[in-house]
């Protein structure tokens, strides 16, 4: 069991690696065409430039591939190649049916076991040449699209629209729970596995038109490579010299919306590191839900600043966030002693 369930893990990261480069693509060349235009995000106003009307088109394009991308890729990570092709089928049966980015998990999943399934038939030696073109993707094909059909889109677009509307409504506590896990699951891992789950969800929701769980992730991506550069600005006794030189460039990764600049910091002291940019995510999080913060790329940073709304409160949210990082983790060191 521990084995198959290391072998889905697995998989859903191999989606995940390549899924990624559609979602950046199509956020970057949307973020671009909103950026230039002269327009406020979100305020559902025309871009009239014909070149970057074009380039918003091929943004949503390429956003549009994320969930078959995801599915088929998670399907290869099973079934390898004969996986892809039932697979993306599925997920473009959960994005036509509304069932999502979750659909496409479960279709990724369910195409991977089917074809392996498929791949077990004792077959004449005459026909095995047509197994990986002709029969694999025939049969395995038609088995997802019957059971994403019939048995799985259903109550997954129920569940779609039951959090959407949840989502929506949202006010108060509510949204402060929800902020504060956000945050801290985006912060904790710093770009690993539990990072993507609360950004894969939050970006998700852009095609249901949800934009404020964006803006949450978007501080908290960036909170624990700023806080520690900025913890090693404040408090230079607490740090080695190639800790001062790690807290650079993780201030400069953390201005471009990359976590991974927290990680050499959070490997050398996990204990007191990752309580902190847990907090401090969260405290960001929270800043952005309440100001009602909406970010439109899949990113986060202080470059995606020129696609968020509320953008001094959104700068705020990152800057509350990194400072509680950098004086909570500064108040749980020691002092740096240098060894003989």
């Amino acid at each position: 069991m521990k084995d198959e369930l290391k072998k889905i893990q697995e998989a859903l990261m191999t989606g995940v690696g390549y899924m990624i480069p559609f979602v950046v693509f199509g956020g970057i060349f949307i973020a671009v065409s909103i950026a230039f235009s002269g327009i406020e995000a979100g305020e559902g106003a025309v871009i009239t430039s014909p070149v970057l009307k074009r380039l918003e088109e091929l943004g949503g394009m390429s956003m549009g591939y994320m969930i078959p991308i995801l599915a088929g890729f998670i399907a290869f990570g099973l079934a390898d190649r004969s996986g892809i092709m039932p697979g993306m089928l599925g997920g473009a049966i959960a994005v036509s049916k509304g069932a999502g980015f979750l659909g496409g998990i479960i279709a990724g999943i369910l195409a991977g076991y089917i074809v392996n399934a498929i791949k077990k038939i004792p077959v004449h030696y005459s026909i095995k040449a047509l197994m990986p073109i002709f029969i694999i993707p025939l049969l395995g094909g038609i088995s997802v699209a019957l059971i994403m059909d019939y048995v799985v889109t259903a109550p997954l677009n129920s569940l779609n629209i039951a959090l959407t509307n949840f989502l929506k409504s949202m006010q108060g506590g509510n949204a402060i729970v929800l902020a504060i896990i956000l945050g801290v699951m985006t912060a904790f891992d710093m770009g690993g596995p539990i990072n993507v789950v609360a950004c894969l969800f939050a970006w998700s929701l852009f095609s249901e038109g949800i934009y404020t769980l964006a803006g949450p992730v978007a501080v908290a991506i960036c909170t624990p490579p700023l806080g520690m550069g900025l913890a090693t600005l404040l408090n230079k006794k607490k740090y080695s010299e190639e800790d001062r030189e790690a807290g650079k460039a993780a201030l400069a990764m953390g201005m471009i919306g990359i976590s991974e600049g927290a990680i050499p910091f959070a490997a050398k002291d996990p204990l007191r590191v990752l309580p902190s940019i847990c907090v401090g995510g969260a405290v960001g999080a929270i800043v952005s839900m309440l100001a009602g913060v909406e970010c439109y790329a899949p990113h986060g940073g202080p470059i995606v600043i020129f696609v968020t709304t509320h953008k001094v409160w959104y700068a705020l949210a990152i800057f509350i966030g990194s400072l509680v990082t950098a004086l909570m983790v500064n108040a749980l060191k020691k002092d740096y002693v240098e060894e003989d």
